[in-house]
């Protein structure tokens, strides 16, 4: 499927299905990603950032969209979001039903695309995606969708086409070219992406960026403290908000 075009169904045959469709992905995703004091460091200023994007969310209908392991979708639903959260990996979903059933939180899981969402336009006052548009095979469609069902808000994020994660990028395209089992994602420019978005009709409100050196140097590392005082080293002198990643932001629907 080209990207820019919607005529038809993605390939299933993409990595971004066949690897999160492995039962053995989605029982480590979350270790793996949010593992230790460093992803222990990313996961809180996840949440962080976006409970201060969408705000009072309670009682508000909201969609999460590649939910994975549901961990936006929880936030939410604790927050008293009426939340209802989609994946296209139903090995994703069975572990984001059984974690959400622990907490007793009310989330309507169902198997979907990103693709294709099948809501009507401006279903939902929030919509949210967070590490997709950097996996899936159409990201500029994926965003139009996600515009098209969010009444107000819609929340993305993606790893920076300036920063070190285009270099990691490069090295996995180049690796899975020749073979290897890894994600080859894409990185994506503030300005493609708010194109877009001003295409569907929406403007960019806030913009968070997270780290200016590699996520995997600071694991490598392991110190969350070291981590801290040099991400804030490099925010005081503004590397941070030129060339920081992952970028989150949210944007609303223009009036």
């Amino acid at each position: 499927m080209k990207e820019g075009g919607v005529s038809q169904s993605p390939s299933r045959d993409h990595y971004s299905y066949t690897v999160y469709a492995d039962p053995e992905t989605a029982h480590s995703f979350d270790d793996r990603r949010f593992g230790g004091p460093i992803g222990e460091l990313v996961a809180s200023e996840q949440a962080h950032v976006l409970t201060s994007f969408v705000g009072e969310i309670g009682g508000r209908p909201v969609l999460d969209v590649g939910t994975g392991t549901g961990r936006a979708a929880r936030l939410l639903a604790r927050a008293g979001a009426r939340v209802t959260a989609i994946d296209a990996s139903e090995e994703m979903l069975s572990v984001a039903r059984r974690r959400a059933l622990d907490e007793e939180l009310s989330i309507s899981f169902a198997t979907g695309d990103v693709h294709r969402l099948g809501f009507g336009n401006r279903s939902f006052d929030v919509a949210i995606s967070l590490r997709v548009l950097m996996h899936v095979p159409d990201w500029r469609g994926a965003l139009a969708e996600l515009c098209r069902v969010a009444d107000n808000l819609v929340v993305v994020d993606y790893p920076s086409a300036i920063s070190f994660a285009a270099l990691q990028a490069a090295v996995r395209r180049l690796a899975h070219g020749v073979g290897a089992r890894t994600e080859p994602y894409r990185v994506l420019s503030q300005a493609a992406v708010a194109h877009e978005l001003n295409k569907a009709g929406f403007r960019i409100r806030s913009i968070h960026r997270q780290f200016f050196l590699p996520i995997a140097l600071h694991k490598a590392i392991g110190s969350r403290r070291l981590t801290m005082a040099t991400e804030l080293l490099f925010q005081k002198v503004g590397l941070v908000d030129l060339f920081g990643t992952p970028v989150t932001l949210v944007a609303e629907r223009c009036s």
